[in-house]
């Protein structure tokens, strides 16, 4: 029985069409002697370590609910992206697959040259876990200079509990703190980065007991996706710049934060420090 295109069967259909993109002779397979293209059914369910009769019905339509853990062994077998992984569950489940960190690399020219159009506008790029990835020369000038720091130094928790121009800069340094803390411990959780955060809390625990206190209180806080920030410059004086977040198309691992002026003449004030 082949798999019958009925909206009850959109998983069995999905995987189907995904086995038979598939090149046998990438996985070692020999490509002769096939009736179509693709792996063969039992060599996907080989591949999963489940049964190639049940994996049968599950693209007939025929195999029930698969489990999540059941359904990452297919999703690893078909080679499955992580976008496509994620379509997987939805159409499987109803909902996204546990979230799988991954260290995120540099940033694109096309997205640096997003970040320097957008002066005198600070922006960054920052992690999920807020390690600062990319820069524009507003933000060099109005929070420091990233490029002085060491790749792994340049975090945003590590800004605000270990140098003494993030305190400076803040009207409300505890409030701010408690904020970038409970909006970090968030979205580390929400990327499935847990384990990999945990020697920078370590390290932050030692060094600031100001952070382990806050750390200890547990706090989750939401992002406010908008809002207005105001700082205390070393050379300007008070800013007010209005705070945005965005994710990054194609690239679920990364957020640009973008810190507009407020007011023309902020901007102006900020244009006049640029390079």
């Amino acid at each position: 029985m082949d798999a019958r295109v009925t909206p009850e069967n959109r998983l069995g259909i999905y995987l189907k069409d995904r086995r038979t993109k598939l090149d046998p002779a990438s996985f070692g397979l020999s490509a002769g002697r096939r009736r179509t293209p693709g792996l063969r059914r039992e060599e996907v369910a080989q591949r999963a370590n489940i049964s190639p009769t049940w994996y049968a019905w599950l693209e007939q339509g025929r195999g029930g609910a698969p489990s999540a853990e059941v359904l990452d062994r297919i999703s690893r077998a078909l080679m499955l992206t992580d976008v496509e992984r994620e379509h997987v569950f939805l159409v499987a489940l109803g909902r996204p697959p546990e979230a799988r960190y991954h260290a995120a690399g540099g940033v694109t020219p096309r997205l640096q040259r997003v970040l320097d159009a957008l002066d005198p506008s600070p922006a960054v790029i920052r992690t999920a876990i807020w390690d600062v990835v990319a820069w524009n020369r507003a933000a060099t000038v109005i929070f420091g200079d990233y490029g002085s720091a060491p790749p792994e130094q340049r975090n945003i928790l590590r800004y605000f509990f270990l140098d003494p121009r993030a305190r400076a800069a803040q009207y409300d340094w505890e409030s701010v703190a408690r904020f970038v803390l409970g909006a970090f411990r968030a979205d580390a959780v929400r990327a499935g980065a847990a384990a990999e955060v945990e020697p920078l809390i370590d390290e932050l625990c030692r060094l600031s007991p100001e952070f382990g206190a806050m750390w200890r209180d547990n706090d989750v806080r939401g992002h406010h996706g908008e809002a207005v920030k105001h700082i205390k410059h070393p050379t300007l004086g008070p800013l007010a710049i209005e705070y945005s977040a965005f994710a990054v198309d194609g690239r679920t691992d990364l957020t640009m934060v973008v810190y507009n002026p407020a007011t023309p003449e902020d901007a102006e004030r900020i244009k006049s420090l640029l390079p």
